[in-house]
């Protein structure tokens, strides 16, 4: 056997390869350190440039409620087949959204992954498993010099906003949360501008629309802290698109939550897309000649609650909404220079809502109903609230009582002309029994006649979807990586969601996190109040 090392050739096309090894192992080294280094904020040599953050929430919105709303617009406005949300052409991923302590997460601990990047249990607001306080992406980046805001339809104290704001060992303490949100924490005021309801945990129990336990009205110490104060809209209004706005901005839209977009009055309340649109102009103006952009939560609160309350009419009203707030943000960040991105995702899925439902015995339909929830003109809520008031007005004899449920509610409002004499018994009977009652009997109705299913009143475990946009080829490029925490492309457990804005922005939670260790957090005394006027109040 010839032997290659007398051989000058061999040698030299040995000497060849291996330095042709060398040169590629160099090169792979060197090009894994700066991509470690651009990803991992531990190991970042350089700031990022001017950039937004947009991160928006669809709460309790899995894939099965695009699936639903896509169907009813392209019936309501006649549309053909192939036409989508704008959501669909933005989707790249999806996320799973267990907790620390279920497969099944509430909108706490949900949210908390986000801002905090971490697991923690249901319940927790910006806390971990053991109930110390971590810091929050927004919390970060304001220290870093980024203007913050919060655009939500529910009460700003609930637990997605309260995640990226707030710290607490319980959802439910909504009055510490209003505290934390203005500034009472180790770090001084972290939130910019805020639009939203909730006015309810701002004011004392003592005057009219005011549930807080103790005796203190934040809305008057905010104004005496020079925060601009909007409460309705006509204040709204007057902020001209977020071109007339002084930061910082409490805008308490609502005594409690937003009402639904099927029951929303424009003239009294702003539309998500709106609020969305008027806060962007704002912190897009009142950061034009700084280096640092902002960062923003945006969410579509109640998909959420119409997901709870097995509504398919409010729901499908409710992500088209959203779907037009989406569109606006995209507008946004096509219109400005600034490096901009957007991530939209979902805390959970809520109502294991399907498009399908076996309503007899026999082998089920393979049938779907859109028309169903056209012809409904308000939520189960409206309708639960609109029947408990006449009732307790006893204006109506029995008899004109049924007349009314039969004529103006079921026939009017729910646009239900098929329905029998035991339903409308049901109804009364349900009245009588309790809000809740009546309100899951009212939006079964409709689900039954639609043919659309729910599996439960709370949450599902089921993952739920990642959609992005950047207006940066850079952002763009780390977005569609597939690799663990560097991009979103794919699978991801949903902490990877913050730890991705984490990494892009370059911010550093455990900084935060050390600064917060004396934060007030644990609760005292009776649980915060809740308006008794809600109906499902307590839906998470």
């Amino acid at each position: 056997m010839e032997k290659h090392n007398g051989n000058p050739a061999r040698q030299r096309k040995l000497r060849f390869g291996i330095a042709l090894l060398l040169t590629a192992i160099a090169a792979f080294l060197v090009i894994s350190h700066l991509s470690f280094s651009s990803f991992c904020p531990q190991h970042q040599t350089s700031k990022p440039k001017k950039q937004n953050v947009i991160f928006m929430v669809t709460d309790g919105m899995g894939p099965a409620s695009l699936s639903l709303a896509r169907s009813f617009k392209q019936h309501r406005d006649g549309l053909s087949i192939d036409d989508i949300l704008t959501l669909d052409k933005h989707i790249i991923g999806n996320s799973r959204t267990r907790s620390s302590n279920s497969l099944v997460t509430d909108s706490a601990a949900g949210a908390t992954a986000f801002s905090c990047a971490l697991k923690s249990y249901n319940g927790a607001i910006g806390v971990d498993p053991s109930k110390n306080p971590c810091g929050t992406v927004l919390e970060a980046m304001k220290l870093e010099g980024y203007l913050t805001g919060l655009v939500v339809t529910t009460r700003i104290t609930d637990a997605t906003p309260a995640a990226f704001s707030a710290h607490v060992d319980y959802r439910w303490q909504e009055d510490l949360i209003a505290e934390q949100q203005l500034g009472e924490t180790p770090l001084g005021r972290t939130v910019d501008l805020i639009l939203g309801g909730g006015r309810c945990h701002f004011l004392p129990n003592t005057i009219p629309g005011g549930c807080r336990a103790d005796q203190r009205n934040l809305v008057e110490e905010a104004i005496a802290k020079n925060w601009s104060y909007v409460s309705d809209r006509e204040l709204f209004d007057s902020l001209d698109g977020g071109k007339n706005v002084s930061l910082p901005l409490l805008g308490l839209l609502a005594p409690t939550d937003i009402p639904y977009d099927i029951d929303r009055d424009s003239k009294v309340y702003p539309s998500l897309a709106e609020q969305a649109k008027t806060a962007l102009t704002a912190l897009s103006k009142a950061t034009e000649d700084s280096d640092k952009g902002f960062f923003i939560l945006i969410e579509g609160s109640r998909i959420d609650h119409a997901g709870h309350h097995n509504d398919p009419a409010a729901q499908v009203r409710e992500v088209l909404a959203y779907d037009d707030a989406f569109k606006a943000v995209l507008e946004f960040a096509d219109s400005t220079d600034v490096e901009t991105v957007i991530i939209s995702t979902s805390d959970h899925e809520t109502g294991g809502l399907v498009t399908a439902r076996q309503v007899s015995p026999s082998y089920p339909d393979y049938l779907w109903y859109p028309n169903v929830l056209l012809n409904s003109s308000h939520s189960g809520e409206y309708l639960t609230k609109k029947i408990l008031t006449k009732k307790q007005t006893k204006e109506l004899s029995p008899e004109s009582f049924l007349s009314f449920i039969e004529k103006e509610i079921v026939q009017e409002d729910m646009g239900i002309n098929d329905y029998t004499s035991k339903e409308i018994a049901e109804i009364q009977v349900s009245a009588d029994a309790s809000a809740e009652k009546l309100l899951y009997y009212l939006n079964n109705m409709i689900s039954v006649r639609s043919q659309t299913g729910w599996t439960t009143h709370g949450h599902s475990a089921v993952d739920v979807n990642i959609y992005a946009y950047s207006n940066s080829k850079r952002i763009n490029e780390i977005l569609y990586q597939r690799e663990a925490y560097a991009g979103l492309l794919g699978n991801h457990e949903n902490i990877e969601i913050g730890t991705f804005m984490e990494t892009l922005t370059g911010v550093n939670l455990e900084k935060v996190t050390d600064m917060l260790k004396d934060i007030k957090h644990h609760p005292e005394g009776k649980r915060a109040s809740v308006n008794g006027a809600d109906i499902h109040a307590n839906a998470y």
